[in-house]
């Protein structure tokens, strides 16, 4: 119980005593995420109570796929753990995700604030990590869908030199191969995943970051 209440009272105190610009800047993500993203993951996160939050993951869909767009945060030592690639949903756009949907077959990425799931598990994409939706009109069909953060040849460096772009998923966020099984054994057992894009409504809506 006290350990749950120390990790939530740090992500409340970096927003709530104005710290959160401080902890951008200890992070160094000046060049690597806009500050609007990270503030809003850190004021969302804030909202999220009960669990023991040590690890937030930012994936920032605002930008391409050409550039790196994953990032794990620990948020108890002040540390940016992993910063890599990320591939959206095969219909959320090419190169830019510019649609999102919570509907089942949309092969679409969904935004929003996720926890992950307890306990990793060999899928058809390998070893994957589930998502659970906490925003009912964005992502609260995610667990259902079967988003999974999973690796895949297609979300690297090298794909991106052959074919000008990131491959594309049904909807996951796939990360590359070599860091999926480090990243997913770090995450599991409840820690926040957010998903920022470029869509008004969710900013509008969010219960989370209004």
């Amino acid at each position: 119980m006290k350990k749950n209440f120390f990790f939530f009272f740090i992500i409340f105190y970096l927003t709530a005593m104005g710290s959160t610009s401080k902890l951008y800047k200890t992070l160094h993500l000046k060049d690597k995420m806009n500050y609007s993203v990270f503030k809003n993951a850190m004021k969302g996160s804030s909202k999220i109570k009960g669990k023991d939050f040590r690890f937030l993951t930012v994936i920032d869909f605002t930008k391409p796929s050409t550039e790196p767009r994953f990032s794990v945060i620990d948020l108890k030592e002040k540390k940016l753990l992993y910063y890599t690639y990320v591939s959206h949903g095969k219909n959320s756009g090419k190169v830019l995700a510019t649609k999102f949907s919570n509907s089942p077959n949309s092969f679409q990425s969904s935004l929003g604030f996720f926890i992950t799931d307890a306990h990793p598990y060999f899928g058809t994409y390998g070893y994957s990590l589930r998502l659970k939706g906490l925003e009912n009109r964005f992502n609260s069909n995610a667990y259902d869908r079967s988003i999974v953060i999973h690796g895949a040849d297609y979300a690297s460096k090298k794909y991106i030199d052959d074919m000008g772009f990131l491959g594309r998923t049904l909807g996951c966020p796939a990360i590359p191969t070599e860091l999926s099984k480090p990243v997913i054994d770090l995450l599991s057992n409840n820690s926040i995943v957010f998903i920022a894009g470029n869509d008004p409504k969710y900013f509008e809506e969010s219960k989370f970051i209004n």
